[in-house]
């Protein structure tokens, strides 16, 4: 219930008459340089984030030796009673 390889050759014969084989030809490369282009952007994003998350352990050992630690709430009362 398919569409047979008859039925295929019929539609590519039907949109070349109707496109012509330049008009098809350049909708086919703009079409390839766009995946083209999307095939890149993504291997660039996919880097951006391993760079990230190569970074983010060091970020966070800095903050945390940087952070002042936090008195306990019986620090507090204690320090409040003097």
């Amino acid at each position: 219930m398919g569409i047979s390889w008859q039925q295929l050759l019929i539609l590519l014969v039907i949109v070349l008459l109707i496109f012509g084989t330049k008009r098809l030809r350049n909708l086919g490369g703009d079409l390839g340089g766009a995946i083209k282009g999307f095939k890149k952007a993504m291997k660039e994003e996919d880097k951006k984030d391993e760079d990230q998350e190569d970074k983010e352990p060091e970020l966070l050992e800095k903050d945390e030796t940087s952070k002042p630690q936090q008195k306990t709430s019986s620090e507090e009362k204690q320090s409040q009673d003097k």
